[in-house]
């Protein structure tokens, strides 16, 4: 139960970041960590205590196993974080080299 409320508190961060920063590049880290918060709860969703094989062959013992789907998902998951991430990170370079700064209220109010 605490890694479960751990995984909240990971996404509660970074949803923090993401809606009251005003610097660019502090909420690409709190997107980032929100990631990391989802990421976690679905590995944890995956683990099932006393699981077993749902096939399981004639003459052999059954095994304790973790769901192999969460675990698949979080790896797509990831892949599909990093180039997320990289977009974002060009975009904000991008932004810097025009406006001169990461502050997305000075980004709003400058036309060009």
């Amino acid at each position: 139960m605490g890694l479960y409320f751990m995984s909240f508190i990971l996404f509660a961060v970074g949803l923090y970041g993401v809606l009251v920063k005003k610097d660019l590049v502090k909420i690409i880290i709190g997107l980032t960590i929100m990631g990391y918060g989802v990421n976690l709860f679905l590995i944890l969703i995956g683990y099932r205590r006393e699981g077993l094989y749902p096939i399981l062959e004639k003459g052999r013992a059954a095994a304790a196993m973790v769901d192999p789907l969460p675990q698949a998902m979080v790896l797509t998951a990831i892949v599909v974080e990093l180039a997320v991430l990289a977009l974002l990170v060009s975009l904000a370079v991008r932004l810097y080299e025009k406006y001169r700064t990461h502050d997305i209220t000075k980004i709003r109010r400058l036309k060009g």
